[in-house]
């Protein structure tokens, strides 16, 4: 079995960690399993694991014959037979299949609302599931989704997993004080809702508490950005808030927080969640998309609709003021992470549908 993940960057985001992440589990359980990406390098490529085959396609346009033809040379000199195409490298993926009919593709949809939302760029993303052989969606909505829109007939659910990186070097040193540390691990873009965290944070007046929110992810200095920054001093929260960009040590940071917050307007399954859960945070989240299903409210964390900045100012105001439900709800986060969202019963799963698939083109 030999397989390649591609995806288009390797800066900080949930697809873009899978595909590391899918790329070194397989590693050590098929013969050969590489890394492809399009378009940009960045922080993530650290966490690629030595042995596993790696090519950067250097992608500058929508169809670059180079850099196809680039991708063409690493999987047959590779005799790679699957390509596993994380979010928007499908479109890579097809041509590639297009110039090398040989191989098969698997897309990956991680992505929640926007693909199910008219107008995102769902002409093009159905005229090429022509070429795939199979789906791998993070939810049931999304995989309700493609079976209706798509032209392919195998449509598989996969959760997502997190990885632990036991040799992570600690970089970050997290302000403020120990034990009321409040992280929000999500790149600074208007889906992620920060501006209702903001809002939350300073009605609550967690300060005053001398609690801090500390936002971590990709800061692309643009009007977004401006606007947090601006709300945050306008609010006088500048000793209380901060924002750290993109970070390569993100098991050391989460180490350093109490409570783990997604404020997100949609989301596919977002592997944040379970990152929060093996770091033992307590977790208040968005109930959109799949987290629903990990956070189940007053089990394993507290949860709250996007929309209301009242319910997600009590969830932190209850969370923040209670240690045993902290405790017992991290507590049986975890557990359910290491039950059913665990790297083995994920890649069991995976090598299954990889073996479904070569079988099929046997026959």
């Amino acid at each position: 079995m030999r397989v390649l993940q591609l995806i288009d960057s390797l800066e900080a985001g949930g697809a873009e960690r899978m595909a590391v992440n899918y790329a070194n589990s397989l590693g050590v359980r098929i013969a050969f399993s590489a890394l492809a990406v399009t378009r940009k390098e960045g922080l993530l490529k650290e966490q690629l694991h030595e042995t596993i085959p790696y090519v950067f396609l250097q992608r500058k346009r929508t169809i670059d014959f180079q850099a196809v033809s680039k991708l063409k040379r690493f999987v047959k000199d590779n005799n790679i037979a699957i390509v596993h195409a994380h979010g928007t490298s499908y479109f890579m993926a097809v041509m590639l299949k297009i110039a090398y009919p040989k191989i098969k593709i698997i897309w990956h949809d991680h992505h929640g609302g926007r693909s199910t939302q008219k107008g995102y760029k769902n002409a093009v993303l159905k005229a090429a599931s022509r070429f795939f052989d199979a789906v791998v969606v993070v939810n049931h909505e999304l995989k309700a989704w493609a079976e209706r829109n798509l032209a392919v007939s195998k449509v598989v659910y996969l959760p997502n997993f997190a990885i632990q990186n036991e040799t992570e070097q600690k970089q970050t040193i997290v302000k403020g004080t120990d034990g009321k540390r409040i992280i929000c691990l999500s790149n600074l873009r208007h889906p992620k809702n920060h501006a209702l965290l903001l809002e939350a944070f300073r009605d609550f007046e967690l300060k005053n508490g001398d609690w801090s929110l500390h936002l971590v992810g990709k800061d692309s200095q643009d009007e977004y950005s401006s606007f947090l920054k601006q709300f945050i001093k306008e609010n006088h929260l500048e000793d209380n808030v901060f924002i750290y960009g993109s970070c390569p040590d993100i098991n050391a940071i989460l180490q350093q927080g109490t409570i783990g917050v997604l404020a997100s307007i949609y989301e596919g399954f977002p592997v944040t969640l379970l990152e929060y859960g093996l770091a033992g945070l307590a977790v208040v989240s968005t109930n959109v998309g799949y987290c629903g299903e990990i956070i189940e409210h007053e089990k394993t964390g507290l949860s709250f609709n996007p929309s209301d900045v009242k319910m997600l100012t009590a969830q932190l105001q209850r969370m923040a003021g209670d240690e045993q439900l902290r405790k017992s709800m991290s507590e049986a986060l975890k557990t359910r992470i290491k039950q059913s969202y665990s790297e083995e019963i994920v890649m069991n799963a995976l090598i299954l549908q990889y073996q479904n698939i070569l079988n099929a083109k046997q026959k």
